[in-house]
C-alpha cells in the first residue's frame, strides 16, 4: 500500500487532492506548520519522519505579484524545496508528483505550447517556478511534473470567486480580453492526478511514462469572456447581482498594468497527457459551471 505525503492541503489543489487520494492509499496531509517548504530542516524531518513511497506536492508561493520583491521566499518555497523533495525521492526510491505553470513560458507563442517548447519565464513567480522544475529532473527520473494555468475551485482564493464577489458590489467591470488560455479546476487537477498514481500502481515501474505534462481543460477564452460566463451561469442558479454581463468590458493587458507581466498566450497543448494516459480532458466551462453551482 502506498503512502502518500501530501503538501499545501490548504490550498485549492491540495484540498481537493485530499479527496481524490485517499482510496490510493495512506495519505499524510500536511500543512504549512507540519512541513514548511521555506525551511529545509522542517523539509526533511518530515519526509524522514513519515518515509513515504509517493510525495505529492501542489504547495507553492502562488502570489506573482509580491514575488517580484519577495524574491527569497518564492525562490526558496518553488525551487529549493522541490530540489530537497526530489533529491530525497531519488534516495528513497520514491516518486514525486509536482505541479507548475503556464508562466515557465514568455506567453508570445501562437498555438497552444508543447512541453518540448522552451521555457523562457517573464516574471520572478515563473523564473522559481522553472527552476522547480529543472532541479526536480536533475535530481530524480522518477517524477510527473503537471503544468496547469488558471485554476479556481471551491475552496481557497481565485478568479471567479472574485468575480462573484464584484458582481454584488459594483454595475460595472473592465477585465483584460487579450490573455487567452483554459480556466481548469482544482477538482479536475486532483481527478487526473489520481488516475495517473492509480495507472503507476498498476504497471512495473520500468514502463511508467514518467515526465513533464500539460494538464489543462479543454477549450479556451480570455479573462473577460470567462468573467461573463461565471455571471451568466451564476444568474442560471438565480442568484442575484448588480452587475450584468454586459457590463463586463473588454480592455487590454496595457490598460491594466501589474508589477509581475502576465503571459498573452496561457494555452497549453494537453495532448502528450491524453494520449500517454488515455484521458478526456473536459470542456473548461463545465468545470466552471459545478464550481458556480457548488458555491
Amino acid at each position: 500500500m502506498s503512502r502518500i505525503l501530501l503538501t499545501g492541503v490548504n490550498g485549492q489543489v491540495g484540498f481537493e487532492l485530499q479527496r481524490t487520494l485517499a482510496p490510493l492509499g495512506e495519505v499524510i496531509a500536511l500543512t504549512r506548520q507540519d512541513m514548511d517548504l521555506a525551511d529545509p530542516v522542517s523539509i526533511i524531518s518530515a519526509l524522514d519522519k513519515y518515509q513515504p513511497t509517493i510525495i505529492v506536492n501542489p504547495a507553492a508561493y502562488t502570489a506573482v505579484d509580491k514575488a517580484e520583491t519577495a524574491i527569497e521566499q518564492a525562490m526558496a518555497i518553488n525551487a529549493h524545496a522541490p530540489k530537497m523533495l526530489a533529491e530525497w525521492a531519488a534516495q528513497h526510491n520514491a516518486l514525486l508528483v509536482h505541479y507548475s505553470t503556464d508562466y515557465v513560458f514568455d506567453g508570445c507563442k501562437d498555438s497552444a505550447y508543447l512541453e518540448s517548447d522552451m521555457t523562457n519565464p517573464q516574471s520572478i513567480y515563473g523564473q522559481s517556478k522553472c527552476l522547480g522544475e529543472e532541479a526536480i529532473r536533475s535530481a530524480t527520473p522518477h517524477h510527473i511534473i503537471l503544468r496547469t494555468s488558471w485554476v479556481f475551485g471551491v475552496y481557497g482564493n481565485n478568479f471567479l470567486k472574485t468575480i462573484l464577489r464584484l458582481a454584488k458590489e459594483r454595475d460595472s467591470l473592465s477585465i483584460v480580453a487579450d490573455q487567452h488560455g483554459a480556466p481548469t479546476s482544482a477538482a479536475l487537477i486532483a481527478d487526473i492526478t489520481a488516475q495517473i498514481l492509480k495507472h503507476y500502481a498498476q504497471i512495473s515501474a520500468c514502463n511508467f511514462h514518467y515526465g513533464t505534462y500539460h494538464l489543462c481543460a479543454g477549450g479556451e477564452t480570455t479573462w473577460c469572456d470567462y468573467a461573463r460566463f461565471v455571471l451568466q451561469e451564476a444568474e442560471k442558479k438565480s442568484q442575484r447581482f448588480i452587475l450584468a454581463a454586459d457590463k463586463i468590458y473588454p480592455i487590454p493587458t496595457s490598460a491594466y498594468p501589474l508589477p509581475a507581466p502576465r503571459p498573452a498566450n496561457s494555452r497549453l497543448n494537453c495532448g502528450k497527457l491524453t494520449q500517454c494516459f488515455d484521458f478526456s480532458l473536459p470542456h473548461w466551462q463545465l468545470g466552471v459551471a459545478e464550481v458556480v453551482a457548488q458555491l
